[in-house]
């Protein structure tokens, strides 16, 4: 069978351009200029003789056929990709890296590491602590993996934390990340000890400020609201951009912090924290594996993926 297909080059400009929605932001996933971007497309259009893009003064958008035709080229991409995986899957001996919020790497991943390391002792694991694993307020798909090269050996996993929300992407998800407050256990004990919610009052209170989307992020005033404590200033205390600074004035003693229930667990375990009171803040976000489709049968994907699932159903059988 013969086909009368356009330019792989032009079909895969017309798909990150059409994702993005801009010339420029394409460029930069594809490693070219936008000029090159626009020729693509350009060359596309006239070779299916229809019109894809709208080019608006300050935005661009998809007409009916380019929204008709995105689809179909994004499969047929993401087929072509996984073909040339299987080609060389079982061969592939490249890194394994592990991208993933700070707090969850220092807290959860590593202290488990040795699990997964002693299965799989030949593979070349990187651990990348990055702030952008987070959501914001409108989540980027995964903007992590726009540096992927699917000719190259090294793999990416994501642990991702945020509303789960990633077109494009095979998504998993490990467990949600409830919030409770916690402590020094000395915090008991002091001249005036946190007996009941409305103690906080004579206590510091640790803010971590580390989920930019404030809509999203635990709060003392939302605590305090459910606790039914008036007369506690909420917003008092110091704010911790990272979650991890937050964790260690918790145990130092410094004050008393709002912290993600399955990070805490082994310091409470470890007598390290205590939660003085049965309060939790349901939280919207989880924390979820992130793989682009095309490397997810690669071996060591698979077996992170299979390992990480399986620990986080373990936490959850523990709790």
């Amino acid at each position: 069978m013969s086909y009368r297909l356009p330019p792989l080059n032009a079909l895969r400009a017309f798909e990150a351009a059409a994702r993005h929605l801009s010339f420029k932001k394409a460029a930069s996933e594809l490693s070219v200029t936008p000029t090159a971007v626009s020729h693509q497309i350009k060359s596309l259009e006239e070779f299916l003789d229809l019109p894809l893009f709208r080019r608006l003064p300050r935005a661009l958008e998809l007409t009916p056929q380019g929204h008709a035709m995105l689809p179909k080229v994004r499969e047929g991409l993401e087929c072509f990709a996984i073909a040339v995986e299987y080609a060389h899957a079982h061969s592939a001996d490249g890194r394994l890296l592990v991208i993933a919020p700070s707090s969850f790497a220092t807290r959860w991943l590593v202290p488990r590491l040795r699990r997964f390391t002693l299965t799989q002792p030949d593979l070349n694991l990187h651990i990348i602590r990055s702030r952008d694993t987070i959501d914001l307020e409108q989540a980027v798909a995964a903007p992590v993996f726009d540096s992927v090269d699917l000719r190259e050996d090294d793999s990416q996993v994501v642990i991702r934390f945020g509303s789960g929300v990633y077109p494009g992407y095979r998504v998993d998800r490990m467990f949600g990340s409830d919030y409770i407050a916690v402590c020094n256990p000395k915090l008991m004990q002091a001249q005036t000890p946190l007996r009941e919610p409305a103690d906080l009052k004579y206590h510091v209170l640790l803010h971590d400020d580390s989920i930019a989307n404030e809509r999203a992020r635990p709060s003392w005033a939302e605590w305090l609201r459910l606790a039914g404590v008036t007369g506690v200033d909420s917003s008092a205390g110091p704010h911790f951009s990272d979650s991890g600074l937050a964790f260690v004035a918790a145990v130092d003693g410094l004050g008393i912090a709002l912290a993600s229930k399955p990070l805490v667990a082994a310091a409470i375990a470890e007598g390290r924290l205590v939660s003085p009171f049965d309060i939790v803040l349901e939280q919207q976000y989880a924390y979820y594996i992130v793989t682009p489709e095309a490397i997810g049968n690669r071996p060591a994907v698979e077996a992170l993926r299979h390992w990480l699932l399986e620990e986080a159903r373990a936490e959850e059988n523990r709790r």
